[in-house]
């Protein structure tokens, strides 16, 4: 079983939220908490015994499901900022010298440094190669002559998610890239 990729859950509007094993897929499904599914894969698990009746129960969840109930408490927030998620968005390239490196010789760069007042957060972060970060130091890309290549941005929820996770279905990535901003980078990275 541990070979299942994460479900996609939604909101009951049809809203990204975030990604859940299929453990919780299952319970959720047994409560009878799914409002919807959708998506063309489904996994079918087998449970025990009825004992009045000795057949076995069995239930399947969708790969995309849409839940009841309680609304996601970062569904209109800002998704968290790690150097993974990060390097993804920027396609593994120095947003300095365009190089393409593997994420153990990239670092997160501030554009205007944290030294200076500048803030942790997705639209001041790029991604840089070592020897480009050391070079720009604490300075802003125009004092240090570095212009960057691509504007940072803060991925929407459909976004991040695509982000956080390696194992995504082809239907999951189709219900979540018709979700992106017009015009996104992520278009080219998906």
């Amino acid at each position: 079983m541990s070979g299942i990729p994460p479900i996609l859950r939604l909101e009951v509007t049809g809203q990204p939220m975030r990604w859940i094993g299929w453990q919780e897929a299952v319970s959720l499904g047994a409560r009878g908490r799914i409002a919807w599914s959708i998506g063309e894969t489904e996994f079918s698990f087998r449970g025990g015994r009825n004992r009045m009746s000795g057949k076995r129960s069995r239930i399947t969840v969708s790969s995309i499901v849409a839940v009841r109930g309680h609304r996601g408490a970062h569904r209109s927030g800002t998704p968290p900022l790690s150097n993974r998620e990060l390097f993804l968005r920027d396609a593994f390239t120095c947003m300095y010298c365009g190089g393409e490196y593997p994420a153990h010789l990239l670092t997160r760069d501030h554009l205007l440094p944290l030294s200076r007042g500048g803030t942790d957060r997705w639209a001041n972060v790029v991604t840089a190669c070592r020897t480009c970060n050391h070079a720009k130091g604490a300075r802003t890309p125009d004092e240090a002559d570095m212009p960057i290549l691509a504007v940072p941005f803060e991925p929407n929820r459909a976004e991040y998610l695509v982000l956080s996770n390696r194992r995504i279905l082809a239907d999951q990535m189709k219900f979540l890239r018709q979700r992106f901003r017009s015009g996104s980078r992520m278009h080219a990275i998906c």
